[in-house]
């Protein structure tokens, strides 16, 4: 099968727990600590019927050259991505949110967009196929196997989707630091959204920007550069949570 890597702990954990991932192999460093996550790893790969085995902590820095592994590797299948078409029909009936990245270039931000969209409880999110980065090794541990929770869309082409989600009731809020409107000033308890959130430098491009039906922004008291976009998009989503919370708590009051 082809495989990909998967690294650190957390990710292996995650992904071992879902067990929706076809496994190769687990590699263990020798010279690791068996720790309580070592030892989890261990016991949920002879569940599963994953090979194990202790190798050399050089072959884990030929495979991550950055050290980052944690003394442990797994070779998996790629992620699987979904059709949009299928995500749609899956989230009919009941109320959806998608976040969508505009040509997000680095790995950490996008690991960190995803775990803040699970943690948020975002249905789904979408990157596009050429443009940005796709899933990989580092967004899986940057995730701490968040990417194996949420429904992943790959589209070549993002004009196209966001329309397609239009289409199907879903309101599109762009993120924009020239925005008049303030984020908290949308309800996003009662509505389908998909949320925009653009590249490190470049924001969000012009022809996406047209289709937003809200262009919001994150206040700020200084005129210090921008946010993070991995923080900037966690804002807005614990945003929703809030109002999501409190909307349930006025309703259980009333009842």
């Amino acid at each position: 099968m082809d495989t990909t890597i998967i690294y650190g702990k957390n990710a292996i954990i995650e992904a071992l727990e879902k067990c929706d991932r076809e496994f190769n192999k687990i590699l263990i460093s020798n010279s690791a600590r068996a720790d309580v996550k070592i030892e989890q790893i261990k016991k949920l790969a002879k569940k599963n019927g994953v090979i194990f085995q202790f190798v050399a902590k050089e072959k884990l820095n030929a495979l991550e050259p950055e050290g980052k592994h944690q003394g442990v590797i797994a070779q998996v299948a790629p992620i699987k991505y979904i059709e949009l078409e299928d995500f749609i029909a899956q989230q009919k009936g009941k109320l959806s949110s998608v976040v969508i990245l505009d040509g997000v270039e680095d790995s950490h931000n996008v690991g960190a967009i995803i775990r803040s969209c699970v943690c948020a409880g975002i249905k789904g999110i979408i990157l596009p196929s050429r443009r940005g980065v796709l899933i990989n090794s580092t967004v899986e541990k940057t995730s701490a196997g968040a990417i194996n929770h949420i429904s992943i869309i790959k589209t070549n082409s993002l004009v196209n989707t966001i329309q397609k989600l239009k289409e199907n009731d879903y309101w599109v809020i762009a993120s924009d630091h020239h925005a008049e409107q303030n984020h908290y000033e949308i309800d996003y308890t009662d509505i389908n959204f998909a949320l925009i959130m653009g590249a490190e430098h470049a924001g969000i491009s012009k022809s996406l920007l047209k289709l937003a039906d809200f262009k919001v922004k994150i206040p700020m008291l200084t005129n210090f550069n921008s946010l993070n976009v991995s923080n900037a998009t966690a804002i807005i989503l614990f945003e929703y949570v809030s109002q999501l919370c409190k909307k349930n708590k006025r309703k259980e009051k009333n009842e």
